[in-house]
């Protein structure tokens, strides 16, 4: 994308973080962006890592599309030049870092660095009084470089408890209040580790709770401002020019980048919303992306919808591209079992049977080189799948995990468990979708 202007833009921003998972992030990042968003600033907030389900809740906390800022999914020439894009509308920038501050590679540290976004680690205090501090001074000693701004405790027992962690932090460590330990602001534990933001019921009532809770404790002072460096990134390429492409989107198929919808626009394409759960009829379309989600939890509504799937095997044997991603993958084969032991009959266009487990099959980020391009995404399912067919590729972990995802092609048809990052490369996406 061509800016006219190219100079540095000076924005407030924090990198929000913690010691480990679990220990409140998203709901301390949703609370932040509510708390700002109701001073009527203006707020953009990005997820780290691969997750789709955060960003759900968030962008409901914030009210606009939370985009992933990852170095290895994307770049750190990529993710320039979003917080640059971001620094000229916003008055406030959170990114939602992942895991442990310092954990894995690239880590949420590395990212804070790299930009010179301070870092706001969020401590769960519960049953923990100065030891809270002695963490604080870790968390912001451990790297010389890193630029720490302060702490916020998280399930704290009262206003005293919180008053007494505040008393105890070195005095260049910035307090950032305190969320109490209460049901109705903590936000459920996931279903398979995984709840959408829109099965939360009172999602709405819990982030206003939070962000007052934040309010009281701490104020609504914005953090510093950081000066955000211009990246000149090369237009991406008109290659879908016309071409229609047909988006599954539905509860059962909801595992979609909003940077990848929007990959897909500045090419050219033109996208088409259809639901597997609901529609009888594929629109009339170039090309197919079935991303991943929840097939599993609909596979009544989805083996009996006989007519779409009919329209979705012509459209194979047309030659027409098709790219399947883990959940759209098990819809195109012939059969999957739920964890209840129930079996729905689907597309059949793979020979494949999937069955789900209670356990994670496969976790990681992934890179890939597929006709002769470099893509990059991750996988995380618990299913496992029988097939016959030999992969025309695999992707490999960059941390050294096992998960080695197969890549399945049959015509027009290429099938993953691996959910792709769409900018890590246009060229490659726009190969695997254009007539």
């Amino acid at each position: 994308m061509s800016h006219a202007s190219s100079s540095p833009r000076l924005c407030p921003a924090l990198l929000i973080s913690a010691p480990a998972s679990g220990q409140g992030k998203t709901t301390v990042t949703a609370a932040l962006a509510r708390l700002h968003r109701n001073q009527g600033r203006r707020v953009r907030v990005f997820k780290t890592g691969p997750d789709f389900l955060d960003p759900m809740i968030l962008s409901h906390a914030v009210g606009s599309d939370v985009e992933q800022l990852d170095l290895f999914m994307g770049s750190p020439e990529l993710c320039k030049q979003q917080l640059w894009e971001a620094a000229a509308e916003a008055d406030l920038i959170l990114i939602e870092g992942v895991m442990g501050l310092f954990d894995g590679s690239p880590s949420s540290a590395d990212l804070a660095e790299l930009f010179g976004i301070p870092v706001l680690a969020v401590i769960d205090a519960g049953g923990m009084a100065q030891t809270f501090a002695a963490l604080a001074h870790g968390l912001a000693s451990f790297r010389p470089q890193l630029p720490f701004s302060g702490v916020l405790g998280n399930r704290v027992g009262s206003a005293g408890h919180g008053q007494m962690l505040a008393d105890a932090l070195p005095e260049h460590l910035r307090w950032y209040g305190a969320l109490p330990r209460d049901e109705a602001i903590s936000l459920p534990s996931r279903h398979l580790g995984l709840v959408q933001g829109d099965e939360i019921a009172d999602l709405e009532q819990r982030i206003e709770a939070a962000a007052q809770a934040l309010e009281q404790s701490a104020g609504s002072e914005l953090p510093d401002a950081v000066s955000f460096e211009p990246q000149s990134i090369p237009p991406v390429e008109p290659l879908l020019q016309g071409v229609r492409v047909g988006i599954a989107r539905d509860a059962a198929f909801s595992f979609i980048y909003p940077a990848n919808l929007r990959t897909l626009e500045r090419q050219g394409a033109e996208l088409v919303f259809f639901s597997p759960l609901m529609d009888t009829q594929l629109p009339d379309v170039d090309a197919l992306w079935l991303p991943g989600g929840y097939p599993e939890l609909h596979l009544e509504a989805l083996a009996g919808n006989t007519q779409l799937m009919d329209d979705v095997r012509a459209h194979y044997q047309a030659g027409k591209p098709m790219l399947a991603e883990c959940g759209g993958m098990l819809w195109l084969g012939e059969a999957l079992t739920s964890l209840d032991e129930q079996t729905g009959s689907l597309c059949g266009l793979l020979p494949a049977k999937a069955r789900m487990q209670k356990r994670f099959a496969a976790l990681g980020l992934q890179r890939l080189t597929l006709d002769g391009y470099e893509l990059r995404g991750h996988t995380f399912h618990h299913s496992v799948t029988e097939t016959e067919l030999e992969p025309i590729a695999r992707g490999e972990c960059p941390n050294g995990r096992r998960a080695a995802e197969p890549v399945y092609r049959l015509k027009r048809l290429t099938a993953s468990y691996i959910h792709l990052y769409f900018p890590s490369n246009p060229a490659a996406v726009a190969q695997l979708l254009k007539p």
